[in-house]
C-alpha cells in the first residue's frame, strides 16, 4: 500500500439488503481508510440503518442529497468530501475481495496520468461479469452487442494473468487517484445512469493517460438488487448511449448517424428489459 488515503465511494438507490454486506466488507478492510455513502434514495428502514451505521463507524461519512442525483453526480458529490489519495468506486451490491485496493494501486503505479484501474467483478459462480473489460465503444459495437452479437465486451475472451491496458473498465469496481479524477473534472453529470464510466475512461486515454484492467483485484457482485423498474433503467442507458455518441462524434456525419440510430438502440434495450 502507498500510505495514502483510500476512500471507498458507494452510491445507493433502493439497493436492497446486500448494501449492508457491501459496507461491512469495506469498513473491515484494513486497506480502506474511509467510506463515503451517498444515499440517492432508499426506503425509510434502510435510511435509518445507514444513519445508525454511520454514527457508529468513525470512518464512514453519510451524504443525503435528498434526491436521486444519478450515479456520476453521486460519485462526484462523494469525491468532494474525500481526502487526497485514492477513490475506490464500488457498486452497493458488491462485496470487495480483501486486498483488491492495494492490488489496484500497485497496478496504477508508473502508469501515465490520468490513470484509471478496474478489477474483475464476478457473480456467485465466479464468472466474470459483463463490461469489466471493454473495447472502445462505437455505434457499430453498441448496436451489434445489444442485438445479441457481442462485439464490445471481453468477458468471454481469455482472461489476462497480469494487469493490461484496456479501452474501458467498469465503474462497478474502479480505482482512480484524486489528482487524476480532479484533472478529468470527475464524471460527466449529463449521464444520469450508465456509460459515465466509459466516458471517463475515454477522456483519460484521450488526455494521454492509461486505463488498466487488473484481474487479481475483484468484487463479488450480486447484481440486479435494486427495485428500480428495469425498463426505466434501460431507457436511462439508451439516453446515455445517445449522449456519448453525440459528444464524441468526430464530424457532422457521425453526429447525424448517432441521432438516426439512437431510437434503434433505445428500442433494442427497452425490448430486452423484463418489466
Amino acid at each position: 500500500m502507498s500510505g495514502q488515503a483510500v476512500t471507498a465511494i458507494v452510491v445507493s438507490y433502493r439497493t436492497g439488503p446486500y448494501l449492508r454486506d457491501c459496507l461491512h466488507a469495506l469498513t473491515s478492510d484494513p486497506e480502506i481508510t474511509g467510506v463515503v455513502i451517498v444515499d440517492n434514495g432508499n426506503p425509510p428502514e434502510a435510511q435509518d440503518w445507514l444513519a445508525s451505521f454511520a454514527e457508529t463507524q468513525a470512518s464512514v461519512t453519510l451524504l443525503t442529497p435528498g434526491q436521486n442525483l444519478g450515479f456520476g453526480a453521486g460519485v462526484n458529490l462523494g469525491a468532494r468530501s474525500a481526502p487526497d489519495g485514492y477513490l475506490l468506486l464500488i457498486n452497493p451490491d458488491a462485496i470487495l475481495k480483501r486486498g483488491s485496493a492495494g492490488t489496484l494501486i500497485q497496478a496504477s503505479h508508473e502508469r501515465a496520468r490520468p490513470t484509471i484501474a478496474g478489477g474483475k467483478v464476478f457473480d456467485t459462480y465466479g464468472r466474470e461479469g459483463r463490461g469489466c473489460r471493454r473495447r472502445k465503444l462505437t455505434l457499430w459495437r453498441a448496436i451489434t452487442s445489444y442485438a445479441g452479437w457481442n462485439t464490445w465486451t471481453l468477458e468471454h475472451e481469455p482472461e489476462p494473468n497480469a494487469p493490461v491496458r484496456m479501452d474501458a473498465v467498469s465503474g462497478a469496481l474502479m480505482l482512480v487517484d484524486t489528482a487524476s479524477f480532479a484533472r478529468l473534472g470527475g464524471f460527466d453529470e449529463g449521464y444520469f445512469l450508465h456509460v459515465e464510466d466509459i466516458d471517463l475512461c475515454r477522456r483519460a486515454w484521450e488526455a494521454g493517460g492509461e486505463v488498466v484492467y487488473c484481474p487479481s483485484a475483484g468484487a463479488l457482485h450480486y447484481g440486479a438488487t435494486s427495485d428500480a423498474p428495469s425498463k426505466l433503467v434501460a431507457r436511462h442507458k439508451a439516453d446515455s448511449l445517445a449522449r456519448y455518441f453525440r459528444k464524441f462524434a468526430a464530424n457532422p456525419l457521425e453526429k447525424a448517424l448517432a441521432a438516426l440510430l439512437a431510437p434503434v438502440l433505445k428500442w433494442l434495450l427497452v425490448a430486452r428489459a423484463r418489466h
